[in-house]
């Protein structure tokens, strides 16, 4: 197990930077998943870290070792694709064994090696089937044995449960959680689905147009983004922005919106909120802090009617659109204490939940 590390690595084709000069460090057994948009750099960042993609500038370490000019079989890391990747006129157990015969390893370390993998992996009735005969959550959990079998210095995951249903993809996402706590590995995950992200990283970068916009833990980059664009991407239905200006009215400082509805600042933010005085921002809120009032604690909310738009039953909760401003919101409710289309309803804005960003740097302040 090794500690990664990239310094000020580069990738250019042709004319076209796509990863720009980004400085990261995934520490030892870390689970560290890169996630952002399509096209913002992730996957080829992998395949860098891999030796898939020659680096333009820069430096990548593994462990002591820099391995800009190793060879990828070289490198001691281990890597699972999307597409799987077997060998189809070899059994599961052969497809598992086929790295090990590469390496020279003795018969009764590699059936040791792969018994434990198959176990891990409840694939031991399998280990005679072809790839034909399984369905892709099997032949995902058989790529992942060939991973583990080969107890590498780190594991390298290239969206390896986007080929999968829904369902599956839940419960995959439990088998690789599992998986990481028995055998502790450096890990690098990538992916487009933020959820996924959430539910198994220790750490996550966020990416965006070949850039690094923030690296934190899952609860930091919900509870505390940097920046719009990490505010917006984090969290599912995503943030909800509105054009607001902050207001001094007989010293108090309020959150105003174009429509008129008004917000107290919370005391712990006054301080940070008053250069913005009349300066035209934005107030994300999030669709689960703006719900039906579930609390007694007055205080901490902000109320307002609205005129319901749209309803989506979601079983333990309701989630209800409506306009400001011709501006579609999102909100979460109790499923009792939704209307239908066209009725008015009161809503509480829970306020030490809410960001204040600055438009003209897309920071959050």
């Amino acid at each position: 197990m090794a500690q990664v590390e990239l310094r000020s690595v580069v990738k250019d084709f042709g004319e076209t930077r796509i990863v720009k000069g980004i400085d990261l460090i995934i520490y030892k057994d870390e689970f560290v998943a890169l996630v952002g948009p399509s096209g913002c750099g992730k996957t080829t960042t992998l395949r860098m870290i891999a030796g898939l993609e020659e680096i333009t500038s820069g430096e990548i370490q593994i462990g002591d070792i820099v391995i800009n000019d190793v060879d990828p079989k070289d490198r001691d890391i281990a890597m699972v694709f999307q597409s799987y990747a077997l060998y189809p006129h070899m059994t599961v157990y052969e497809n598992i064994a086929f790295g090990l015969k590469m390496r020279g390893l003795k018969r009764d370390e590699m059936n040791e090696r792969i018994s434990f993998a198959a176990k891990m992996l409840d694939i031991e009735g399998l280990l005679d089937r072809r790839p034909k005969q399984l369905s892709g959550g099997q032949r995902q959990r058989v790529a992942m044995g060939r991973a583990i079998v080969r107890r590498p210095k780190v594991f390298l995951f290239d969206e390896p449960l986007s080929n999968l249903d829904a369902k599956l993809r839940v419960q995959m996402r439990t088998e690789l959680k599992r998986i990481h706590q028995k055998v502790k590995t450096t890990t690098i995950y990538v992916t487009h689905d933020q959820v996924e992200a959430m539910t198994l990283a220790d750490r996550i970068v966020v990416m965006n147009d070949g850039q690094i916009e923030q690296v934190g833990t899952p609860s930091e980059l919900y509870h505390s983004p940097r920046t719009k664009f990490v505010a917006g991407f984090i969290g599912s239905p995503s943030m909800n922005f509105l054009s607001c200006h902050v207001v001094n009215d007989s010293s108090v400082l309020k959150i105003k919106l174009s429509s008129g509805i008004e917000f107290p600042v919370p005391s712990n933010r006054y301080q940070r909120y008053l250069p913005f005085i009349d300066k035209e921002m934005l107030l994300g809120l999030r669709p689960e802090h703006i719900t039906d009032l579930r609390s007694g604690e007055f205080g901490q909310y902000g109320d307002f009617e609205i005129t319901v738009d749209v309803i989506e039953p979601m079983g333990g909760e309701t989630e209800v659109y409506f306009l400001i401003d011709d501006k579609q919101v999102c909100c979460r409710v109790a499923p009792e204490t939704a209307q239908e289309s066209g009725s008015r309803m009161r809503l509480f804005a829970h306020l030490h939940h809410m960001h204040l960003i600055d438009p003209s740097s897309n920071l959050v302040v």
